[in-house]
């Protein structure tokens, strides 16, 4: 039976952690979240990023528009947000309704303050290994392999997923840890036969029941960064995990997993970015 990697246990210890240090600081790091719309993920996710701020110690502000709202006055937001000391992190919460520009707005982000690592410089920083900050969920998947001591230092990795958020970047922080790694999408065919050969297994697709034992090395290493709800509405990955946690030697669950570590390290790039701006 698979070790489960408790994501929501390692989140508090990281929150700690980051409390512990955000404390000495001059003066407390500082998130705004922008929310567009009345989506209901998106203000539990909202919701969860202000407890978390109060947790490390932070101060956090949202900043709460109609769907209607116009691009000029989302960007003079930005811009007025990038101006102001007390903000270390700028958190635009997507996705954006129908109408506005995503990319347009988290281009005018101050990449100092890119605190969910979208904009193109931090990305360009994090592909040379010079990163300030490194994108929430694929860190989170890092820090977790390394509190269970797996080193992806010469393991095959089979990642599905090529999103910029999280299979691109996940792709990446894994090979500069010397893994061997193979990206999978839904061109890709005999998918099984590349993950079979996985010691790390990330998916991040989307799609219930993508992930079965047969597809599945015996003792991988199986993350599951999806966040899907079956046919009876309960929350669950990509990976069927009662079979691949018979195989598996360590597994994420969903929910638990990769959920919390994404948040706890917003507060860790949150407070990169407070350092960065002098607070320390």
């Amino acid at each position: 039976m698979a070790t489960i990697l408790d994501g929501k246990a390692l989140a508090a210890k990281v929150k700690a952690e980051v409390r512990e240090q955000a404390a000495s600081f001059r003066q407390a790091p500082g998130l705004a979240v922008i929310l567009v719309g009345d989506d209901p993920a998106s203000r539990i996710y909202v919701n969860g990023k202000k407890r978390d701020c109060a947790e490390c110690g932070f101060t956090s502000t949202e900043y709460h528009f109609d769907a209607d709202v116009t691009m000029e006055t989302l960007l003079a937001l930005v811009d007025r947000l990038n101006r102001d000391p007390s903000v270390d992190g700028i958190l635009c919460q997507l996705p954006l309704p129908a109408g506005l520009d995503e990319e347009k707005i988290l281009l005018s982000i101050d990449p100092a303050k890119d605190v969910d690592c979208f904009h193109p410089y931090n990305v360009g920083r994090m592909l040379i290994g010079d990163s300030v900050f490194q994108p929430c969920t694929p860190a989170g998947v890092m820090r977790m392999l390394e509190e269970a001591n797996i080193s992806p230092d010469g393991k095959r990795c089979v990642v599905i997923g090529r999103s910029n958020i999280v299979g691109k970047p996940m792709g990446i922080l894994l090979l500069q840890q010397n893994g061997t790694v193979t990206y999978c999408h839904s061109h890709t065919p005999n998918l099984a036969e590349l993950t079979r050969q996985a010691n790390i297994l990330v998916t991040a697709v989307g799609k219930v029941g993508l992930i079965t034992a047969d597809m599945v090395k015996e003792g991988a290493v199986v993350v599951d960064v999806a966040m899907n709800r079956d046919e009876a509405g309960k929350l669950c990955g990509d990976v069927e995990f009662a079979s691949v946690a018979e195989k598996a030697g360590y597994i994420t669950p969903v929910p638990g997993g990769c959920g919390p570590m994404t948040r706890a390290m917003l507060m860790v790039n949150t407070l990169a970015a407070a350092r960065l701006h002098g607070k320390e």
